[in-house]
């Protein structure tokens, strides 16, 4: 989390809207332990990572949606069975879930 402060720090000073996804479990292989997390503003700006770049794009994805819809907040899975993990070049499967939010200036 340390790393993305500088980054939502400018973000906030500029009034951009910024979500923040964080790794709350993950159940089998996972490439980044519960604590992880991205930030991503209103205009797709990312900084840290929650996957090493796994699901990076879909939880971008999820983000923005999140700021455009003006949610609070909501929770997320991304997972592979271990078939599908190596058949896209993975060497086991695992399920991460996410808590993403927006944050309140």
């Amino acid at each position: 989390m340390r790393e993305i402060l500088d980054d939502i720090d400018r973000w906030r000073r500029q009034a951009k809207k910024v979500a923040i996804a964080r790794v709350i479990n993950i159940e089998g292989s996972g490439p980044r332990d519960p604590g992880a997390a991205m930030a991503v503003n209103e205009d797709g700006e990312v900084a840290g990572s929650v996957s090493g770049g796994c699901v990076e794009g879909a939880v971008v994805g999820e983000a923005l949606a999140l700021i455009a819809d003006n949610a609070p907040g909501r929770m997320v899975s991304f997972g592979y069975s271990d078939d599908e993990a190596f058949a896209v070049g993975l060497t086991c499967g695992g399920i991460i879930r996410l808590y993403i939010e927006q944050l309140d200036w």
